[in-house]
């Protein structure tokens, strides 16, 4: 049930700073997106068979930095907006599933 909360969380907060940047104080919301991405990461990730999580991140990553739906008319570039804040969750992911899989390895 957490997990879904914190993907919602995520999933309103990259709309509301895709289609209205700076809208909720300064850095304020990005912040919120890389810790809601922090906590998804760890609580919801095998950090020992993470490849699937890595290659959508991937995906997502690349298809925000090259602006592929801004080709799109009239709503492209706010889907673009949208997906870049959601890469930014998604990376913040790979983060945790870092430490978590080094912490692993520290142990045992």
């Amino acid at each position: 049930m957490a997990v879904r909360i914190i993907i919602g969380l995520i999933t309103l907060l990259a709309i509301v700073e895709g289609l209205a940047p700076d809208a909720i104080g300064s850095g304020i919301v990005a912040l919120l997106l890389v810790i809601l991405g922090l906590v998804y990461g760890a609580m919801a990730i095998d950090a020992e068979d993470a490849t699937a999580y890595l290659v959508v991140t991937l995906a997502v990553g690349g298809a925000a930095a090259m602006d592929v739906l801004s080709h799109i008319h009239a709503v492209g570039a706010h889907l673009d907006a949208i997906l870049d804040q959601a890469s930014v969750a998604l990376y913040a992911g790979v983060v945790s599933i870092l430490v978590v899989r080094v912490l692993n390895r520290l142990k045992g």
